[in-house]
């Protein structure tokens, strides 16, 4: 159901729109722990390994990509708040196109790239067959994933977080289900652990199309909208581009910290393979708050509303700064319990490296609070130099970390790569912040209501048409009860502006 995020307390829209994206990122976390018990359970850690050598190289392509249509989300997030309905539209046409066009291209090239990719990442020899196979089965169902996130980041464009939360756990039931029996009786091994997440991705695109024919009239593009000019594509593209350049950046980072755990051994892979797994899980909600701070910025910023942008963006970074210390604490006390989950008896160095990478990322949660809070704020006001910035700084940060403290301190050096690269974004976050802080305090408000000098459309027939009698461009101040002589002044000002003729638009 669509909403409008102009109304209402900030924090309160604000959490009620990240709680669905929360459980969302939250149930796509808990299956991707799913494929990961499963695989390292049943198929063993070397084939744990060989699924997380590809997590970077996928996050390289497919994170562009999502990284891609959220952007392409942001104009709709605009026009919606705007109520400009013909623009909402004509933002999910160009969207589309270019999502298809990037679909094509990714399906068709990015699979050849999956063996070279992984060969200058020094993939282990052991793991290399299975990552080889499990990297070009997610390249060719790359599409699911773009479309599905696309229409995702659209219905959240218009204030509904809920319904892409329930097709994304459908999905993911079908999804562990499948893994369950591809990977088990089926013995197809990683492939089907890969083929299961194309096949579930499939049907959560069936199910959002299906969605917005019956009840999203808002977001039906009609014949003239995909009438896409180049201006339209432009602006997608410029707000699309640096959000998945961004994406690629700090995926460029992994990939530094992914070569220099292949140096280490199988059992680092593993290691810090598990551990991404649960702090997936705890930045789930940091994230969601981000993402929902993104889209409430983007409507009140085209609703004209820069005062709740400014309540809004102070009330979600200190609701994201306390979730961040109660995260960070429960991984503290808990990290080497859940690892346990994930790997079986005699795999103990697996768990203390896990664990120790859980509790250096725990203690650092607040920078990654802020970091999310701010840089969805800026993105949500359609800035994209600063952000693709703080991807720089993450990805020198990072790979930095990974190679010189990694050198130096192995495991542990790598572990703090991240946390590393938080704190560089944040440097730059915050002042950047502040300026566009400091310039919405001097934007006008636009009304909430309509006001005596608004412009008030007069409905006419019920055929959808408009009589217009009469444009009043002048503000006219008017008492409560206007005398005789007013009247008449205000007949005789109308009179003068009425058209000879009277005329229908068509609505």
């Amino acid at each position: 159901m669509a909403r409008t995020l102009t109304t209402g307390s900030p924090w309160r829209v604000i959490l009620a729109f990240s709680v669905p994206l929360l459980i969302g990122n939250v149930v796509q976390q808990l299956y991707q722990v799913a494929d990961a018990i499963v695989v390292g359970r049943w198929l063993g850690v070397d084939a744990l390994a060989a699924v997380g050598a590809t997590g970077s190289l996928l996050f390289l392509l497919l994170g562009f990509a999502w990284g891609l249509t959220s952007g392409f989300a942001i104009p709709t997030a605009q026009a919606f708040g705007a109520q400009d309905h013909a623009a909402v539209r004509r933002s999910v046409a160009a969207g589309a196109v270019l999502t298809g066009i990037t679909s094509v291209i990714l399906t068709l090239f990015a699979p050849m790239l999956a063996r070279p990719g992984l060969e200058l990442l020094q993939t282990p020899p052991e793991l290399m067959e299975d990552a080889v196979v499990f990297a070009q089965i997610s390249f060719l169902g790359a599409s699911t994933m773009m479309f599905f996130n696309f229409l995702s980041a659209i219905i959240r464009a218009i204030g509904d977080s809920r319904t892409p939360l329930l097709f994304l756990t459908l999905a993911c039931v079908l999804n562990v289900g499948l893994v369950v029996l591809m990977v088990g009786p089926w013995e197809w091994g990683v492939a089907g652990a890969a083929l299961a997440t194309v096949l579930s991705q499939a049907v959560s695109v069936l199910l959002c199309l299906e969605y917005v024919r019956r009840r999203v009239p808002v977001l039906h593009v009609r014949r003239h909208d995909w009438r896409v000019t180049r201006r339209d594509l432009a602006e997608h593209l410029r707000l699309g581009l640096p959000m998945g350049f961004q994406a690629s950046i700090i995926a460029i980072g992994t990939l530094a910290v992914q070569v220099a755990l292949n140096r280490l051994g199988a059992a680092d892979v593993a290691a810090y393979t598990t551990a991404s797994r649960v702090d997936g899980l705890a930045v789930a909600l940091l994230m969601s708050l981000g993402l929902a701070t993104s889209m409430y910025v983007a409507q009140n910023h085209g609703g004209g509303r820069p005062d709740r942008i400014r309540r809004g963006v102070v009330q979600a970074t200190w609701l994201a700064l306390g979730a961040a210390v109660v995260l960070g604490a429960l991984l503290i006390v808990f990290g080497a319990g859940i690892v346990r989950l994930f790997v079986g008896e005699g795999s103990d160095e697996v768990v203390d490296l896990a664990a120790l990478m859980l509790v250096i990322n725990g203690a650092t949660y607040s920078a990654l609070a802020v970091l999310f809070i701010l840089r969805g704020a800026l993105q949500g006001l359609g800035h994209t130099m600063i952000p693709t910035v703080t991807g720089v700084v993450e990805l020198f940060a990072r790979t930095g970390a990974a190679v010189v403290l990694g050198a130096f301190f192995g495991f542990v050096g790598v572990a703090w790569s991240n946390p590393l690269a938080w704190f560089g974004a944040v440097v730059i976050l915050i002042p950047a912040y502040l300026r566009a802080h400091r310039e919405l305090g001097r934007m006008p408000v636009t009304p909430a209501v309509p006001t005596p000098t608004s412009a008030i459309p007069v409905v006419g027939p019920s055929d959808g048409s408009m009589v217009v009698d009469a444009i009043v461009t002048q503000p006219i101040a008017l008492p409560q009860q206007p005398s005789a002589t007013q009247r008449g002044n205000l007949v005789r000002i109308l009179a003068r502006r009425r058209p000879r003729k009277r005329s229908r638009i068509k609505g």
